[in-house]
């Protein structure tokens, strides 16, 4: 453990520790993070426990300055950050939301077994890699018209399925029902615009993926059921966020909020903390533009999912209805909201940020989707490359602990640049091939940055968050095929 966060820590339950306000002069909540003892140790290899400090010193934060096991280094927030604001004088920052707007995951569920694929795997692997677009930069099938791009951005999934880019309900099973309407594309730059025209219904690189899977764990037969999963069942699971446009929204407002922080004369521990009052103009203007970005995002990940099933219909030569291609859910990775939460036996409603975390609410809360109102809203926590991904569940205590947020993946533990050295001289598709996995990417450098020892053990990460009470597990997916930008 390393100065100063190692002496400002204390553990407070087996899966939860604690850095108290009162061991630094500038905190207003405590830092909570959520981790197991073999996950702490990974957790002190960067300066994200400063993060924590610093987001707990921001005007405004509640109850705590929290982490999710799969915490990582990031811009200004921690990566697995998560913090919620009070309205009236709390802050709203692009940090604790990230570059990827509404970078975000759905699952794709079928009625077809793993012995249905066998012979098929790489025709369907080969197949999703012409039909999805990926990769830096890429440009996808649409060709859209800036006041097409217009409407994308206001109507979120809603466009893509009423351009016949999906099912009607697609969008009950989506977080948010794929669209935040305080979305305002006006405020959207003419760079953002030329950025988003061209790539909607592509992948982008990094760590996005569409992921063949097989379900090899079921861990709660009742839930599984009303999820529609069960032992044995092919799945696809899709990674990615707003592209170039999220990208270029984030980097507009943060020139703009950074004038904000001194013009509203707020004391910030770190320039990347960039932010202004939730209820300022300027507070107001990144809300409207970040739920524009967030639009493209669901946009996104609905086209591309509209293609995943054209993929099967042209190698199983059956539609999509027939294959049983339902979507299971969609959520949100990187996003700020305005949440309602309870309270000292009240209720309260915050500016909830949640980057590189997954929202987590039980069941019986309004804003699950009916479907699933009886069990809790799914929470879909992906592996890296190589290793499962897991389906879980919301639940009360994330709702009283944590805003209702839980992990939302691996986590990164080595940086591109140290992952590229590791994984010299070798091989990555190889060795994935070695454990039944087939991989498709647009450069070998892509799998290294991406090798699955870059990352935290998903399976710890999975169990910290199950034994804290944060979700809890339903089912493990295992990949067998894999496409990366």
């Amino acid at each position: 453990m390393t100065p100063p966060e190692s002496e400002l820590l204390e553990q407070i339950s087996p899966y939860k520790w604690r850095i108290p306000k009162e061991r630094h002069p500038k905190m207003r909540v405590d830092g909570i993070i959520y981790a197991s003892p073999a996950l702490m140790e990974d957790i002190f290899r960067d300066q994200a426990l400063n993060q924590v400090i610093n987001v707990a010193q921001l005007p405004g934060i509640i109850r705590a300055s929290l982490a999710m096991p799969d915490i990582h280094w990031g811009y200004g927030f921690p990566i697995g950050g998560v913090a919620a604001f009070d309205m009236q004088d709390g802050i709203v920052s692009p940090g604790g939301v990230g570059y990827d707007i509404n970078c975000g995951v759905r699952l794709l569920r079928s009625q077809l077994l793993e012995k249905d694929i066998a012979g098929r795997l790489r025709d369907l692997i080969q197949v999703f890699y012409h039909n999805v677009p990926a990769g830096v930069g890429r440009e996808g099938r649409l060709r859209l018209k800036a006041s097409q791009l217009l409407s994308v951005l206001e109507q979120g999934s809603h466009w893509a399925i009423k351009q016949g880019y999906g099912w009607q309900e697609d969008l009950e099973r989506t977080e948010d029902q794929g669209r935040l309407r305080n979305a305002d594309s006006s405020l959207i730059s003419p760079r953002a615009i030329e950025r988003g025209l061209n790539q909607l219904g592509t992948l982008g690189s990094g760590n996005h993926f569409l992921e063949l899977q097989v379900v090899d764990k079921i861990y709660d037969s009742q839930a599984a059921a009303v999820l529609g999963l069960f032992e044995g069942q092919v799945t696809l699971m899709i990674h990615c966020g707003s592209r170039g446009l999220g990208y270029q929204v984030c980097e507009d407002s943060l020139g703009v909020l950074r004038r904000s922080a001194a013009k509203y004369c707020l004391d910030l521990p770190d320039r990347q903390l960039a932010c202004a009052p939730i209820q300022s103009p300027e507070g107001q203007n990144y809300l409207n533009s970040m739920a524009a970005a967030a639009n493209y995002a669901w946009a996104n990940r609905q086209c591309i999912m509209h293609w995943v099933r054209e993929s099967f219909e042209q190698v199983f030569r059956q539609s999509a209805e027939k294959l049983g291609l339902h979507l299971v859910y969609d959520v949100a990775h990187n996003i700020a909201k305005i949440e309602t939460m309870p309270e000292h036996k009240g209720r309260r409603t915050v500016c909830v940020h949640r980057k590189g975390a997954t929202r987590s609410f039980p069941a019986g809360h309004p804003e699950v989707c009916e479907p699933y109102r009886a069990i809790g809203q799914p929470v879909l926590i992906p592996g890296s490359m190589g290793t499962a991904s897991y389906v879980c569940l919301g639940t009360e205590q994330a709702l009283q602990e944590s805003f209702g947020s839980t992990a939302h993946g691996a986590g990164r533990v080595l940086s591109r640049h140290a992952a590229l050295r590791r994984t010299r001289g070798r091989s990555i598709s190889q060795e994935l091939a070695d454990q039944g996995i087939y991989v498709m990417a647009r450069g070998r450098g892509t799998l290294a940055e991406e090798a699955p020892e870059a990352y935290k053990p998903i399976d710890e990460v999975v169990e910290t968050v199950h034994q804290a009470g944060l979700s809890k597990k339903v089912a493990r997916l295992r990949p067998v095929g894999v496409v990366k930008g």
